[in-house]
């Protein structure tokens, strides 16, 4: 593992990668997780709030894990996450819409009751292809310590 928990700063950014969100994709997700008219039906999102066919906001966000598990995560000592803060669906995300993630740490501590992990907060930053940002999630995750003897915050 080349990313532990000392090696994440407060402040750090990390750009993760992008996806783009397909209509066939969009429609098959929520058949099967959020089954709404918008995300199913181009008539009936045509005359929602939407005006056209909308990912499920459940969609984007298992996007973004995706994108955050393969191209951060994978190379690191994660343990899980202990849960999410906060999830917000700022813009709706459109057929053919590319989003980036950026992934910022914002606070990170040792557990003291396990001192060889900690406990790091994070908040996604995703941002369609004209910059607009469309979700934005607050979590934590929880990682190993490479050297708990060093530990210091």
């Amino acid at each position: 593992m080349t990313v532990a928990y000392e090696d994440m700063e407060i402040g750090m950014a990390i750009d993760v990668g992008e996806y783009t969100f397909a209509r066939d994709e969009i429609v098959r997700f929520a058949e099967q997780f959020d089954p709404q008219p918008f995300h199913l039906d181009d008539a009936a999102a045509a005359a929602s709030p939407f005006r056209g066919l909308v990912a499920s906001g459940w969609h984007t966000c298992s996007a973004m894990m995706g994108l955050l598990v393969r191209n951060y995560l994978a190379d690191s000592t994660s343990m899980g996450s202990p849960g999410i803060d906060e999830i917000r669906w700022v813009k709706p995300v459109r057929v053919g819409d590319t989003i980036r993630m950026r992934n910022k740490i914002v606070a990170k501590r040792v557990m003291e009751s396990k001192p060889d992990r900690g406990i790091v907060s994070t908040e996604w930053e995703c941002v369609n292809q004209h910059d607009e940002i469309v979700l934005i999630v607050r979590s934590k995750g929880i990682f190993g310590l490479r050297d708990p003897a060093q530990a210091r915050a």
